[in-house]
């Protein structure tokens, strides 16, 4: 990977010395941006227009392969060399490592925050992002429900796994903020705003993710994030 990358060609960058971000305000695209806030990292942002099909330009498809947002371009990757990443989970582990924040250095506390980030990555998001097709797009249209109150059920039950497991901790991995709650934040707050599938999943009565997603949301960084992209 050089600077002659040919996502460059479509989306040039002002500042080639900086980090590089492709992404929209999604729940997965704002946990980079959130991520790169937070952690105060110099970066360029270029919103990819996910509605008028940008992310399968052929640019884009360069940098990812699956053509899905966020991605990133690395000029100073490891050993000093370019790097693509692609996948919002990888990116924020790989902006954890690089900077050293937000994800516990401690072995134990390190697979801790990951198995979090993981459930957020093969459970909650897609399960929330199923229940909103069904619930707010073209699945409402639907005669038949059974589709939607599966993944209403489903949503409900993860909801009930992170509402227990912040019972007796501010935070997912306990004292300390991480890339687990980064990758979660969105995406709450997606399910019952953008979505607005709180009543379905009875959100009123998940207590300790209402305090969890307040002070999460109240924090600058978090609140800088989800405006990237965004136009």
């Amino acid at each position: 990977m050089s600077a002659d990358h040919p996502i460059f060609a479509r989306w040039p960058s002002r500042h080639p010395d900086r980090l590089q971000l492709f992404t929209a305000p999604t729940p997965n695209g704002v946990k980079a941006s959130i991520m790169l806030e937070e952690c105060g990292l110099p970066y360029e942002a270029h919103r990819i227009d996910i509605m008028a099909n940008e992310s399968h330009d052929p640019a884009f498809l360069a940098l990812n392969p699956n053509g899905k947002i966020p991605a990133i371009y690395d000029p100073d990757g490891p050993d000093g060399k370019p790097l693509a990443l692609f996948e919002s989970g990888a990116i924020l582990i790989y902006l954890a490592d690089k900077t050293g924040q937000f994800l516990p250095s401690a072995p134990a506390g390190r697979y801790e925050a990951i198995q979090w980030l993981m459930w957020q990555m093969g459970g909650a998001g897609p399960i929330f992002g199923q229940l909103g097709f069904f619930h707010k797009f073209a699945g409402r249209d639907y005669a038949d429900k059974r589709p939607r109150d599966r993944y209403a059920k489903e949503s409900e039950r993860l909801l009930n796994v992170l509402n227990d497991r912040l019972v007796d901790r501010p935070w997912i991995v306990g004292d300390t903020y991480s890339i687990a709650d980064i990758s979660l934040l969105g995406w709450i707050r997606n399910l019952i705003g953008f979505y607005d599938a709180g009543e379905i999943v009875g959100y009123e009565r998940f207590t300790n993710i209402q305090r969890w997603l307040a002070a999460g949301l109240a924090r600058p960084g978090v609140q800088r994030g989800l405006t990237v992209g965004a136009g």
